[in-house]
């Protein structure tokens, strides 16, 4: 018998390489690292330019302008995440409980720490988002304030001749106005959030050696 001849083995097919980043990928990694840059630059230097950010960033200024149209929009982009920050603390805060005095404080007691690391960009955002774009942006945050404010209201545990909607208003300002405090030098960063937490209470009725004995309490 005539010997098979064995078949040749297949080829081996060349080594894999790992594939090239999308180019949406690349895009998205630009796009983050400039609103970080960004920030960190505005908050040093509040009048920071397109130029700026761009040369911090390390790219050129038509990457910046390619995300961001303008100055203003970049701006309106760090203040969206920064309330997109500020309602996910509110509401870790008041995850569970059932208090809405303490809701009241922890929620302020949380939200001050993302307030007070954007402080100087809201600062920034009023000349340019306007103080009512910042309004419209917490429209989600404030809702759900207003429904923990009526709730206080209604069971007495809040004294106040306005309505929860109109307190909820209240609060933002004294929050605010103490940013712009810590800004201007007038009340120290290390005590700006348990002191907004009492305002912020002692303005809902709360006597104020009872607020500060509960956020003394929530604080630890």
């Amino acid at each position: 018998m005539t010997a098979m001849t064995p078949a040749s083995p297949p080829p081996t097919p060349p080594p894999a390489t790992a594939p090239a980043p999308a180019a949406g990928t690349r895009a998205d990694a630009n796009r983050r690292r400039i609103l970080d840059v960004a920030l960190a630059e505005l908050l040093r230097d509040p009048d920071a330019s397109m130029d700026q950010i761009a040369r911090a960033a390390g790219v050129v200024r038509r990457t910046v302008y390619g995300h961001f149209p303008s100055r203003e929009a970049l701006i309106a982009t760090l203040v969206d995440e920064a309330v997109q920050s500020l309602a996910a603390v509110h509401d870790a805060a008041c995850e569970g409980v059932d208090d809405p005095v303490e809701e009241c404080a922890r929620s302020v007691l949380a939200v001050w720490t993302v307030a007070d690391r954007y402080r100087l960009l809201v600062a920034l955002a009023q000349r340019t988002v306007t103080v009512q774009g910042i309004r419209e942006r917490l429209g989600p945050v404030r809702a759900d304030t207003v429904r923990s404010l009526q709730r206080a209201l209604d069971e007495g545990l809040f004294v106040s001749p306005l309505g929860a909607s109109a307190l909820a208003y209240v609060h933002e300002q004294i929050l605010f106005g103490l940013m712009e405090a810590v800004n201007d030098g007038h009340l120290d960063t290390g005590a700006a959030g348990r002191s907004a937490a009492v305002t912020v209470l002692a303005a809902s009725g709360v006597p104020v050696g009872v607020a500060q004995e509960l956020v003394e309490r929530v604080s630890r």
